[in-house]
């Protein structure tokens, strides 16, 4: 498996088991099987709602010692409704209960808005608090003090742009380690993976599949398959693989890492040996030639009118 380094030298899996919408029994079974298949890079979220069965199963792996915490690599963000600077420690510390672990490897600020207190998701315009109020840099603060306080080894941020990337470096005394941002052949941001190449920043692409499993209300009629793209398919038949193989694979030719989701145990298993798969210069340049900023999660869901919020990527 391909892996990637920070700059202090801690190193992890590029592919990892993404976990968003999966709960329960079904996420506890996907998990094992994750895990038994190789996978050692665990990405989850506050807001998913499933941090205790992920926890779960950990702890019983580690109890029948089939792994130890150090072979594992564990994300976790922190919800919008925690960046007032005070309350983003006690955040991690509730993450940290839920999954049973001493430390995350890896934190990240979910997203580059922020609620009030206790609110889940925003049904009123004063149920957020504009940037102008609580600015990131102050969040940042508080998640460099976890950091050094040892509750995460690394820290970083999901869903942020090249501008808001420079705002936050201008005031951050440790810079982000990661940005988590959605990412596929449709979608390549070729400028940010520039910046933060540049800067020694780590990506890694959600949502690399098309996230094609959400709600109905998420969608868009229109919307694009990735797995039908003629052009993918065809390397995928060239390859002998699934057009979901190529997907995946394609990240780990640029060093970026990439969490496709899945609860099926024979698609969690594809998804991780798509890793053996060598995509030559002619794959690559058929691919670079899909690029259309086509996003699947439009951010739209935070630009209530009234709220503080637009244009959330800065496009």
């Amino acid at each position: 498996m391909k892996t990637l380094a920070f700059s202090n030298g801690d190193r992890f899996h590029a592919i990892g088991l993404g976990t968003w919408k999966a709960t329960g029994d079904e996420l506890k079974n996907a998990l094992t099987d994750a895990i038994e298949a190789g996978y050692r890079h665990i990405d989850t979220a506050a807001v998913y709602g499933n941090e205790e069965e992920i926890g779960e199963v950990l702890a019983q792996l580690f109890q029948e010692g089939k792994l130890t915490r150090e072979d594992l690599f564990i994300t976790s963000k922190l919800w919008n409704d925690s960046h007032h600077p005070e309350s983003v420690l006690p955040a991690l510390e509730d993450s940290l209960k839920k999954l049973q672990l001493d430390y995350l490897d890896l934190y990240l600020i979910h997203w580059p808005v922020a609620f009030k207190k206790g609110i889940g998701f925003p049904q009123a315009p004063d149920e957020y608090v504009p940037l102008e109020q609580l600015p990131i840099k102050d969040t940042w603060k508080s998640m460099e003090i976890a950091k050094k306080e040892g509750l995460t080894k690394h820290i970083g941020v999901s869903n942020f742009s090249v501008k808001k990337l420079e705002d936050l470096m201008a005031h951050a005394q440790d810079k982000p380690e990661m940005n988590q941002v959605e990412m596929h052949p449709l979608l390549q941001q070729p400028k940010l993976v520039e910046y933060c190449k540049e800067n020694d920043i780590h990506l890694t692409a959600y949502s690399p599949l098309g996230s094609g499993d959400r709600t109905d209300a998420m969608k868009a009629d229109d919307e694009p398959k990735l797995f039908e793209i003629p052009e993918l398919r065809a390397i995928a038949d060239k390859h002998q693989v699934h057009p979901a193989s190529v997907l995946v694979n394609w990240h780990l030719t640029r060093d970026i890492a990439v969490i496709p989701k899945s609860t099926t145990q024979r698609n969690i298993v594809s998804n991780f040996k798509s890793s053996e798969i060598e995509l030559d210069a002619s794959d690559l340049s058929k691919i670079s030639e899909l690029d259309r900023n086509y996003r699947f999660i439009t951010g739209k869901f935070f630009e209530m009118p009234g709220s503080g919020y637009s244009n959330i990527y800065d496009e």
